[in-house]
């Protein structure tokens, strides 16, 4: 009921926004007449103009009499053109025209619009574009639709550039229609209150709209509330509109009370802005001029409980049943409609359902304020002021967003010094610099940068100084003595002409950008119309009587949650803690998932996951699991086993999972896998899936599609069928669930599913758990998934001419593309959209150069990376470019990135309007010839491999991944190619892993060793294994590599034994006294060489590293990275017939030296990691075996680690998962394969046989007086476990398996 309630909501609100466009549309309707031929000659006024012919009478379009348009006396940008309407009036276009049979035209130029010919508001394209470009000649009409339209009576044209050969000529006409409004004037003090009829009303729906100006930036605009603390506030504070909807519990607004939405900015700047409120129950539309926001209310109903009166201006105490402490509105308001009520028009009607509050007008009074804008930090303002006055004073009113600047500097006569005031941090600070003496300073106010007027007052005379903020006063009394302080002739706003008075003004401190207003000297109040006529002071880059300050937070173009802050030309996103980063917070730091992390060589761990990588969703943590595959497990709240009962088909239970992650998340890493599974184990005790009468479910589940499923297991939705029923091996084979054999014994069905369109699983619900001796229990695995179906998404291009098309890419505002290319061509485009005039294209420009190029209609730019190396060597390179409304960017693999700054009042949409083009162009020229992977657009992935497929001069897929990606495989490991990426073959190494680098540790106990044989004292037999074949016959062995690591506090120690049957042999100790000894004996008629490294003992604790390679007569040895050292063997040049490999103990009887046969008793105890003889791993074969091997282990060897760690216990330390079942080829004796033949051997082997079946004896009857005892254990304790579900089930199911197993032992 909840959801056709929902959607009805959305399509009257719908509805009701498009009545609401054509009423906005209504005074827009056929609204392009003509106005200036209807003006008379006087509507027409100039700042100047070159003679009484080219006055500014003679700029309508077309004219051609008296000079053919108005050009001014002085053509500079201080020059305007202006028109009055007669009245305010829509205006929706304009054109201009150059000077009749000139060189005099103008190329671009602004367009301002008053009511009242005072406080011009400058008009603003795209909310960024100021200026309009203009003609090109004299007689050609250039037009533009304003979009949106300007209501005004005045209009304004400044000229900003022109031809450089003429002067500014201009001839305009302007586009439009009469306007009509209601406007109501409010002193701050009153209101108006609108009672209306009950029955006309709805509870749900609401639609509010007005228009207001005003130079206050506080104030209540309308009010309504009920009863029950139900109400709806639309309130001006500091600048900005503060709309709160409160259902229910909500507390009546205040200064700190949270407010549920916020639009505009800078609102207090007395011109109109318009507002639109529309709510069907908690569905809000709110739009404040062209920026719309859609929320929901809070509390909980659909409808507001509210009385039926609202109130406009403020809030009214008598009557209500709170009163608020807010401001009146103090401005006015024009158009007010409430549910398409015309309240102006009733008040001026005198309704009885209006109640005017206070003194209210209905027209609106035009404060005749004149600001002034400092446009750049060059511009001042210099005005007189009466010299060798006792007192320097000054006051005014500014605005800013800059947190530095000179705000004002005045000299002081006869060299005596000068005084400064400025900005420094957001904060004012008054500084009195006196030759001979300290500077004096007072700093007041703090965060003045905030947009907002602030007033300011300064004063100093005799020994006081003092300044003013907001009404707040500091002051300071410098050590001046007799002295007097004297005005100066000139007082400076913003910076300084380049004649002022030396370093004083000449400072390093930039000059003021923002607003001033209001401003008086010596308590005279300055003329600042006669400023801009000439007649007073002298200026430079000002624009009077405007206040051109805008809000570059508004709209907020930082992505991600970016934090927006501001200066006077730019904006700036704070991307801290959001998991973005670049210019708009629009790029993710993470990656999109665990493949694209695996490859970028990372091993098993937590991870963000950011699955749509730039786009709205944000990051999320996953465990990923890197094995051949990379897993994303992605945990949830149920994981443990839960236990039911007492469930109902009227009164089902229901189990609900809640993810480390939202649904929109998941469904994009679902998505983004090429397969995901979730295993869903269902246990049941006379508890069915399915009723078996009529076949409806008994219980089910429901996945990230709301829907119900049937079915337990299998890659297909099979509904009401299980794994079992898939297999065809349920426990009654008449049914499809083994649950459904309604048996009154524990049984499961357990399945994974890996349906990707219904996971993850997010409910459970269960019915049949209500009759007697009847249960359930369930146990959700994590949603598991495995790969990235767009990271290796390739296609080839084989000819220039050949491409694949793609629909339309839209990034108007934040637009990335990142791919991988390989190519051995030395250019090509990678890709290409174009529009009317905007374009974007990548492309190889040579063979070391990527170049992005593009136009948003500021004119064509293209930024380029250069590498030292070619671009085109057939490896896979990585490319990134991004453009946004501040910057554009390209990046290559991990060379420098380039940026490219955007204009701060350029264009900013991105405009395309072809298709997409990948690999080539709509030219069919300088197409791309080679590969192209992973393309992503905005953090979306485009299918190449299936457009690839049905496109000509295209392949899906490309090979020759590990020319790129086989660094990856380290230690040895050798990259094989697959149909989609690579893997790391680790068979040669002493490393397993995706990417061979798990190294593979052993503890060893005391006497423990492993041997592994190479051959027999016989040709080696045809079924040994690869690695003893290639130690075959009587090779002769020149040259051999060694690497271990090492952790032990033993001394003396036997790391590595290689023995020979023609005794001869190698071995790496630890002698009694620490030292390391590397022994080689290759002479059995010499003694062995040694090498000998004794600067420390390397029985520590520590871990140690050795690297050993020897080439004939020659070995090279390198402990820990640093050790080296090279020497000559003088016993010989090659090992003959190489028979085995120990670490640890020796145990058979070898004719080797004291040294060696000491610590070869002793054996090693510690930790010994990555051994490997040349291409031989003998504790990968021990512990990790693929295939029966020729390997021995005998004692304590468990699989370790042999990383850093702490304490002394090495046996503790060490041990972390135990390796004691030695079934297969390790065993404590030798393998069979290679066992010696002789009658000892048979002998040993049948008291071995003897031992084993006596042993086998002992174990069946341990066990089944174990299994006796867990019985009866059971019992007596399944009463006291019944709050465990875990415990319990696992005990009953103990005692269930208990009878069974003891049934087979018996037999047995």
């Amino acid at each position: 009921m909840g959801s056709v309630t929902g959607a009805v909501l959305k399509t009257l609100l719908l509805l009701s926004t498009h009545n609401w466009n054509r009423v906005l549309a209504g005074n827009s309707y056929d609204c392009d007449e003509p106005l200036v031929p209807a003006l008379p000659q006087a509507s027409f006024s100039s700042s100047s103009e070159l003679s009484s012919s080219h006055g500014p009478g003679f700029a309508r379009l077309n004219r051609r009499d008296g000079a053919g348009g108005w050009s001014p006396l002085v053509s500079n940008k201080y020059q305007w053109l202006q028109i009055d309407l007669g009245e305010r009036m829509e205006v929706t276009a304009v054109a201009t025209q150059g000077g009749y049979g000139s060189s005099n035209w103008v190329t671009s130029y602004l367009l301002m619009f008053s009511d009242s010919g005072r406080n011009w508001k400058q008009y603003r394209q795209e909310d960024s574009i100021w200026g309009f470009s203009g003609n090109t000649n004299a007689d050609s009409v250039v037009y533009y639709r304003l979009q949106p339209s300007i209501k005004a009576k005045f209009l304004r044209f400044i000229p900003l550039e022109w031809n450089p050969k003429g002067r500014i000529g201009m001839r305009i006409e302007v586009f439009g229609c009469a306007y009509r409004s209601e406007v109501v004037d409010l002193d701050g003090k009153s209101s108006l209150l609108y009672r209306f009829d009950k029955i006309s009303m709805s509870p749900i729906k609401d639609t509010i709209s007005l228009k207001f100006k005003t130079m206050q930036s506080d104030g209540v605009l309308l009010h309504r509330e009920g009863q029950n603390g139900d109400h709806i506030t639309l309130e001006l504070r500091r600048g900005r509109l503060f709309l709160l909807i409160n259902s229910g519990d909500a507390k009546p607004p205040s200064a700190h009370a949270p407010v549920s939405l916020t639009l505009g900015s800078l609102l207090d700047d007395q011109h109109w802005h318009s507002v639109l409120i529309q709510r069907l129950g908690k569905q809000v539309n709110f739009t404040v001029d062209e920026h719309r926001q859609r929320f929901h209310t809070q509390g909980d109903f659909n409808y507001l409980d509210l009385d039926y009166e609202i109130s406009f201006g403020g809030i009214p105490a008598p009557g209500k049943s709170a009163s608020f402490p807010q401001n009146n509105f103090h401005g006015c308001l024009e158009n007010l409609y409430y549910n398409g009520v015309d309240i102006i028009d009733l008040a001026k009607q005198h309704s009885p359902h209006i109640t005017i509050m206070g003194n209210v007008s209905f027209s609106c009074s035009q404060p005749q304020s004149v600001p002034v804008t400092f446009l750049s930090t060059k511009s001042y303002l210099a005005l007189p002021a009466t010299s060798s006055e006792d007192e320097v004073s000054a006051a005014f009113q500014f605005r800013t967003w800059n947190t530095l600047g000179l705000l004002l500097s005045v000299e002081l006569p006869v060299d005596s010094g000068g005084l400064l005031l400025f900005l420094h941090n957001g904060k004012l600070r008054l500084t009195l610099q006196q030759p001979g003496r300290p500077a004096s300073d007072i700093t007041a106010g703090s965060g003045v940068n905030d947009g907002q007027w602030h007033s300011v007052s300064l004063s100093a005379k005799r020994n006081h100084l003092s300044l003013m903020v907001d009404g707040h006063v500091a002051s300071a009394a410098p050590s001046l003595g007799p002295q007097q302080i004297y005005s100066g002739d000139t007082y400076y706003f913003g910076g300084c002409s380049d004649n002022s008075f030396g370093s004083k003004c000449q400072s390093s401190l930039d000059g003021f950008q923002g607003c001033l207003r209001l401003i008086s000297i010596s308590n005279r109040v300055v003329d600042l119309i006669s400023v801009q006529q000439g007649a007073l002071g002298n200026f430079s880059d000002l624009q009077i009587d405007s206040c051109g300050i805008t809000d570059r937070c508004l709209p907020n173009y930082c992505e991600h949650g970016g934090v927006c802050s501001q200066s006077w030309n730019a904006f700036h996103c704070d991307c801290t803690s959001t998991g973005y980063r670049g210019a708009t917070c629009h790029n993710s730091i993470y990656e999109q998932s665990c493949e694209a992390y695996k490859h970028s060589g990372n091993t098993s761990g937590f991870y963000y996951i950011d699955s749509d990588g730039s786009g709205p969703l944000g990051p999320f943590l996953a465990y990923c699991n890197m094995t051949d595959t990379a897993w994303t497990v992605i945990q949830h709240n149920g994981s443990d086993l839960a236990r039911v009962r007492s469930a109902h088909p009227d009164s089902p239970y229901a189990g609900f999972f809640e993810y480390g992650a939202s649904m929109e998340q998941l469904q994009a890493t679902v998505n983004l896998a090429e397969h995901c599974e979730q295993e869903l184990t269902y246990y049941c005790k006379k508890s069915r899936l399915v009723n078996n009468q009529d076949g409806s479910p008994l219980s089910w589940w429901v996945g990230r599609t709301n829907e119900m499923q049937t079915y337990w297991g299998g890659s297909l939705p099979d509904p009401k069928k299980c794994t079992c029923g898939l297999e065809g091996n349920c426990i009654d084979s008449q049914y499809h669930c083994n649950c459904d054999a309604d048996r009154n014994e524990w049984t499961n069905d357990t399945g994974f599913l890996s349906y990707k369109e219904h996971l993850p699983v997010t409910k459970i619900v269960i019915t049949d758990a209500g009759r007697p001796q009847s249960e359930a229990a369930y146990k959700l695995g994590p949603l598991l998934c495995r790969g990235d179906r767009s990271f290796w998404n390739s296609a080839s291009f084989n000819t220039e001419a050949s491409y694949l098309h793609f629909p339309t890419f839209h990034g108007e505002l934040s637009a990335d593309v990142s791919f991988f290319f390989k190519t051995t061509a030395s250019s090509g485009v990678f890709l290409e959209n174009l529009g009317i005039t905007d374009f974007i294209r990548i492309e190889l420009r040579s063979p070391a150069e990527v170049t992005f190029s593009f136009d948003v209609g500021n004119g064509p730019l293209e930024i380029s990376v250069q590498s030292p190396t070619r671009f085109n060597d057939n490896q896979w390179h990585h490319v990134r470019v991004e453009r946004n409304v501040k910057e554009a960017s390209i990046q290559v693999d991990r060379l420098l990135q380039r940026t490219q700054p955007a204009p701060a009042d350029g264009h900013a949409l991105l405009q395309l309007n072809s298709q997409l083009f990948v690999g080539g162009t709509a030219t069919r020229q300088r197409g791309f010839l080679g590969c192209i992977r992973s393309l992503q657009l905005n953090g979306l992935a485009l299918d190449l491999e299936a457009r690839a497929k049905v496109t000509p001069g295209v392949e899906p897929g490309c090979r020759g991944h590990c020319g790129s990606y086989g660094k990856l495989c380290r230690h040895g490991g050798r990259c094989r190619e697959k149909p989609s990426g690579f893997s790391c073959d680790c068979t040669l190494s002493a490393y397993t892993g995706p990417f061979c680098s798990n190294e593979i540790s052993a503890y060893f106990g005391s006497g423990s060793s492993v041997v592994y044989n190479f051959q027999e004292n016989y040709p080696l037999s045809k079924n040994s294994s690869f690695h003893a074949a290639s130690f075959h016959g009587d090779m002769k062995l020149s040259r051999e590599m060694i690497k271990l690591s090492f952790r032990t506090t033993r001394t003396p120690s036997l790391l590595l034994y290689m023995s020979s049957f023609s005794k001869e042999y190698l071995s790496v100790i630890i002698a009694k006294n620490g030292s390391l000894q590397i022994r080689y004996k290759l002479n059995r008629n010499q003694d062995p060489d040694v090498v000998n490294f004794d600067f420390k003992s390397m029985a520590d604790g520590q871990l140690h590293h050795i690297k050993i390679n020897r080439e004939e007569g020659e070995v090279f040895v390198e402990v820990d990275e640093n050790a080296r050292r090279q020497v000559h063997l003088a016993s010989g040049t090659e090992f003959s017939a190489v028979k085995s490999l120990v670490l640890g103990r020796i145990v058979e009887h070898s004719d080797v030296d004291q040294e060696t046969a000491l610590a070869g008793a002793q054996g090693f105890m510690g930790c010994l990691s990555a051994v490997q003889l040349s291409h031989v791993a003998p504790l990968k074969a021990a512990l990790h075996p693929s295939h029966p091997g020729p390997i021995t282990v005998k004692g304590h060897v468990t699989e370790s680690s042999c990383a850093a760690q702490t304490g002394t216990d090495v046996t503790a330390r060490e041990r972390t998962h135990s390796f004691t079942d030695h079934s297969g080829t390790i065993e404590d004796r030798e393998p069979i394969a290679n066992a010696i033949r002789s009658d000892s051997a048979v002998i040993g082997g049948l008291i071995a046989v003897v031992i084993f079946i006596l042993l086998c004896i002992t174990a069946i009857a341990i066990r089944i007086y174990q299994q006796k005892r867990l019985y009866k254990r059971n019992e007596a304790k399944r009463s006291e476990n019944v709050d465990s579900a875990e415990a319990a089930l696992k005990s009953e199911l103990n005692i269930q398996n208990t009878i069974n197993e003891n049934q087979k032992e018996y037999f047995f």
